[in-house]
């Protein structure tokens, strides 16, 4: 068994490769003539599993655990018992030290000392019919298909399905309503044997509406489909996409021997692709998740993505392996138990300096105050952000990815629903217009969706997606805008005494914590967290500093990297690419792209291609041992930046304002340097749902 000790297993590794390489320690060979590659890992981390990590798990047919040999020790009063800190102090209950010997029982689902009479913790979740469907079939793939295989066959000769595999496990509670993953699901239900709405725990096949594949697991998810057999895209997936953003960076000799191959295959399988086999549209390197949450033109669409950032501010995603979006490009399904949700709320009025990113860091440190434990992990966050459009909302539903959720779900009024899908079709004509349309004719038909959808709304037959009243959550969160005065920052805590505690998104600070003497040698604007009203904010920044001090002086290097080529395409036409190139020490260019990735930097700005550069980790890198302040979502250690030999790297983690600040003055910025950096800038701001919303919102879009 590998084990994550103090910690969540598959944090940062959180794919098929991830699983692979464990695989490789703790699995069975699949075969003796084919080297490298194993399945059924036994896998467990004492603080948990990351969700995705736990599907790729079973896919494999392995076993996923969560030990739990940590608890809270209680006082007297059965209190937790607080460190200096104020945080709870933890004692082991059992030891997994190397070397220790357990007992797996399947039979009775408890894990067990190695004389077997000591019952250490239940192990149901991972020995579920269906999850031990899997470990017996070697892995997921031939009971997917057998049980499609069984399903069109009983319904073409008209006959009932006799009952050969796991049954769905189907959860009913009367009188109970429903929340909105419930919804969705039992909408994209498929073989379930009642019309009985289904509850959260029911472990069913849904309907996929719209698949990602991205380019560092895309070659993976090609070979899956090669091993399956499979030649074209299933008809009920109503969009896929192939992106290449995660290599955009560096057009070095890897990414041209595997790019071209990755985007002819998934082109012909039926994919729209960012890059065109056939040369006739300029190469795309929009980073996947902005291009899938355009694409996305139902709010009650399942979506499944390559990536663990798959969350969109549309309808359910959930981040996958290159196996099970495989099995969804192949079969349009996917299998999985319907997850719980906790709601979360707002209340108050957000403070005119404050960037909606404070928003979302504060949604953390107050879910962590309001329940000591985070009540996020391994479940639906269901988010009433009701007046914010889909873009910025986005910021939310991506960062729910580090709060460890399953996945993450927009609440959105009717008025901004509506919106939100007028911006996508616009934005996936633009596609059609730069050639981008598959024979198959998949953007068109979007745009037809979203206009069916469109008209839903507004005739009032179907409106916008909402839980039913008396659904029941697992939690609830209420986040107070009123209490958010100061710009926060997600810290990796490098030097935490607890190791545990180490590269989490837990740690959120105020910048008044820093006492404006932090160093900061790296500033980066860009990854999936941003959008257009982000890199206006840069250029309105230089302007308003331009206008004070005469000329910029950068005292740290600045990375800006805009997501998609659209934004920058709307930013020429508005007059904001203008500053920022005249401030750029270099510039991408698709005529001549970078064929190394860059280790050295000056103290300028850099105006990189569309794509997740930095964020990403696997081209571009800071430089050893920085500190670096990031738009982006990472920051474990060595993704963005790798420790030298003197000092760690850290990946600190702000909102755009702060960045762009602290990269000119070369260190955390003050409450009062911050105001009056940011003032008079249309920051992205947000009302509760419950509100008169802000007129434009901000118009970031």
């Amino acid at each position: 068994m590998i084990i994550a000790e103090k910690g969540t297993m598959g944090v940062g590794s959180s794919r098929m490769s991830g699983v692979n390489n464990v695989a490789l320690w703790a699995g069975k060979p699949a075969s003796p003539y084919v080297p490298f590659v194993n399945y059924a890992p036994i896998v467990a981390g004492t603080n948990g599993i990351s969700p995705i990590f736990l599907t790729t798990v079973g896919v494999t047919g392995g076993i996923g655990l969560d030990l739990k040999n940590w608890v809270k020790k209680t006082g007297p009063d059965g209190k937790p018992i607080l460190n200096n800190d104020g945080e709870p102090i933890l004692e082991q209950v059992y030891s997994v030290e190397t070397g220790t010997v357990l007992t797996i029982n399947s039979k009775t689902k408890k894990l067990y000392n190695d004389a077997g009479d000591s019952e250490l913790v239940s192990l149901e979740s991972s020995f579920t019919p269906q999850k031990m469907e899997f470990m017996k079939a070697g892995g997921s793939y031939a009971i997917v298909f057998g049980k499609k295989l069984q399903t069109f066959a009983a319904e073409t000769l008209g006959v009932e399905m006799p009952l050969v595999f796991a049954p769905s496990k189907e959860i009913h509670n009367d009188g109970q309503g429903l929340t909105a993953v419930e919804k969705i699901f039992n909408r994209n239900a498929v073989g379930v044997k009642t019309d009985k709405p289904l509850h959260a725990g029911s472990d069913v096949r849904v309907k996929v509406n719209i698949v990602g594949s991205q380019d560092t697991t895309g070659l993976m998810t090609s070979q899956e489909l090669e091993a399956m057999a499979a030649t074209v895209l299933s008809p009920s997936v109503d969009g896929a996409y192939q992106s290449g953003c995660h290599t955009a960076s560096v057009w070095d000799l890897k990414a041209q021997a595997n790019t071209p191959r990755l985007m002819k295959f998934m082109n012909d399988f039926g994919l729209v692709t960012a890059r065109d086999p056939k040369d006739q549209y300029h190469a795309m390197t929009d980073v996947i998740h902005k291009v899938l949450n355009d694409i996305t033109v139902d709010d009650r669409a399942i979506i499944i993505g390559g990536d663990s950032h798959t969350r969109m501010s549309k309808g359910v995603a959930f981040g996958a392996d290159s196996g099970t979006v495989a099995l969804a490009l192949a079969t349009g399904e996917a299998t999985m138990p319907i997850p719980e949700s906790v709601k979360v709320t707002f209340k108050g009025k957000m403070q005119e300096h404050m960037d909606f990113r404070d928003v979302v860091h504060a949604t953390q440190a107050q879910m962590l105050q309001q329940h000591g434990d985070n009540v996020f992990q391994g479940r639906i966050i269901e988010v009433h952000i009701g007046t914010l459009l889909a873009d910025q909302a986005f910021t939310f539903t991506d960062w729910t990815a580090e709060m460890k959720a399953k996945a993450s779900i927009c609440i959105s009024n009717d008025e901004t629903l509506v919106e939100s899908l007028e911006i996508a079709k616009s934005r996936i004509k633009i596609m059609i217009e730069k050639g981008m349309e598959h024979e198959n004719g998949m953007l068109q038909n979007l745009v037809d969706i979203a206009d069916k959808r469109i008209a839903e709304i507004k005739s009032g037959e179907v409106p916008a997606l909402t839980p039913d009243d008396n659904a029941k959550y697992f939690a609830e969160v209420v986040v107070d805008l009123s209490v958010i005065d100061e710009p926060m920052i997600a810290d990796p805590d490098v030097n935490n005494i607890d190791v545990s505690k180490r590269y989490t998104h837990d740690t959120i600070r105020p910048i008044s914590y820093y006492k404006a003497e932090k160093k900061v040698d790296l500033g980066f604007v860009g990854s999936c967290m941003v959008h257009k009203g982000d890199i206006k904010i840069v250029a309105q920044m230089l302007r308003n500093l331009e206008a004070t001090n005469g000329k910029v002086e950068f005292k740290a290097p600045l990375v800006v990297a805009a997501p998609t080529y659209n934004i920058i395409d709307e930013l020429k036409e508005e007059g904001d690419w203008e500053i920022l190139q005249r401030y750029s020490d270099f510039e991408f260019d698709d005529f001549a792209p970078k064929s190394k990735a860059r280790t050295e930097y000056e103290n300028v700005l850099y105006l990189e291609r569309p794509g997740c550069n930095l964020c990403m980790g696997n081209q571009e890198k800071a430089a050893k041992g920085d500190t670096v302040l990031a738009t982006s979502t990472r920051l474990f250690q060595g993704r963005v930046v790798e420790d030298s030999n003197e000092k760690k790297g850290e990946s600190l983690l702000a909102s755009t304002p702060v960045v762009v600040l602290a990269a000119i003055l070369g260190r955390t910025p003050t409450v009062e340097e911050y105001k009056a950096a940011v003032e008079g800038i249309d920051l992205t701001k947000f009302a509760p749902p419950q509100q008169v919303p802000l007129g434009a919102n901000s118009a970031h879009f």
